[in-house]
């Protein structure tokens, strides 16, 4: 039997929650499919634990596939260097290039197969531009870490639904003018692609949101439908694909809508997220599609203000792992 390869889960914002969910996350390792190996500083983690009274041995390693015999009884802990001593909520703009060292590091072991999947803790994107880091977040970043030709996709799932946004981190003014056939034409097809690689479900159903009410009334409330959607639509139809809409995005995340499409393609960032987080905030998974390795997220951010109170709900990122290792065996057996 192959020994498996562990997941590599970042460090996150050094400020944030991302050493407390993942230190809990290892104290419930058997809800765990396979193990994982943190991105991190072995003294800030010990730091943490020790402060919080986790029970958490943390041993460092240099090769991530030295963390899977060692998982059961203790933290394996690839390190990354920190400036200063990080403090729970406090933002430091000194640590901002630890935490992207972290996602470069568990790049590049995916990207040389030592491990199955990265899972990101969340990161203080404020901080990050302070020190200079000049993406809109990981999802863009690591798109570039791999290559110009990666067109990233960021999906967001919870039990029961699945969306893609069309846009992601822009304002409200700025996506509407990214809008294009062209755009929601590619990641609708990357997505299609994923649900098959990635989820196994062989015959995908997309259902594709209008921006406007009631899906522009017609025209009477904007023509962005007649102009970009429904032409992207009809041919993705002509493609093979199973699409219905434009769909009134107030009706198309009911219980009895959610049962017809397997992925909602959404407009814009909020109209992928707040039906993501009604109905699970904390076990929704956000996941990067269109990368050559898995990635997924947790999908809540840094949470200063409650980072080092030992409250922190790791549900999310035991979600995240779960899925993670979900993908990476799909993916694994689809391409067999």
């Amino acid at each position: 039997m192959l020994t498996p390869k562990p997941i590599a889960v970042t460090m996150g914002g050094p400020a944030g929650i991302g050493g407390e969910i993942t230190l809990k996350s290892w104290r419930r390792r058997n809800e765990l499919p396979v193990p994982f190996v943190a991105i991190d500083s072995p003294d800030r983690l010990r730091s943490i634990a020790r402060d919080l009274d986790f029970s958490v041995p943390i041993e460092p390693v240099d090769n991530p596939q030295h963390a899977v015999d060692m998982f059961p009884d203790a933290l394996p802990v690839c390190n990354i260097d920190m400036p200063r001593t990080s403090r729970p909520g406090i933002l430091d703009q000194s640590n901002a290039n630890a935490a992207i060292a972290s996602i470069d590091r568990a790049a590049d072991f995916a990207k040389r197969n030592s491990v199955s999947a990265i899972v990101t803790n969340p990161i203080h994107k404020h901080n990050l531009y302070r020190a200079g880091f000049t993406y809109p977040g990981h999802t863009e970043y690591l798109a570039d870490l791999c290559g110009a030709n990666v067109e990233p996709v960021m999906m967001l799932t919870c039990d029961g639904l699945r969306t893609v946004s069309i846009t992601t981190h822009l304002s409200l003014r700025e996506a509407i003018r990214e809008l294009s056939i062209e755009r929601i034409l590619s990641q609708s097809r990357i997505a299609a692609h994923s649900l098959k690689q990635d989820f196994g479900v062989s015959a995908p159903r997309l259902v594709v949101a209008g921006l406007n009410p009631h899906a522009g009334e017609d025209g009477s409330m904007g023509d962005e439908e007649a102009k970009f959607i429904t032409p992207a639509i009809e041919i993705l139809r002509q493609d093979g694909l199973q699409v219905s809409g434009p769909m009134p995005p107030d009706t198309m995340f009911s219980a009895t809508a959610r049962a017809t499409y397997d992925a909602a393609i959404c407009m814009y960032h909020d109209q992928a997220l707040i039906p993501i987080k009604t109905l699970d905030f904390s076990g929704g998974v956000n996941v990067t599609l269109g990368l050559p390795f898995v990635r997924t997220s947790p999908d809540h951010g840094t949470a200063l203000d409650i980072a080092g109170k030992g409250v922190a709900d790791e549900t999310s990122l035991i979600a995240a792992l779960q899925m993670a290792a979900d993908i990476a065996r799909v993916r694994g057996a689809t391409a067999q």
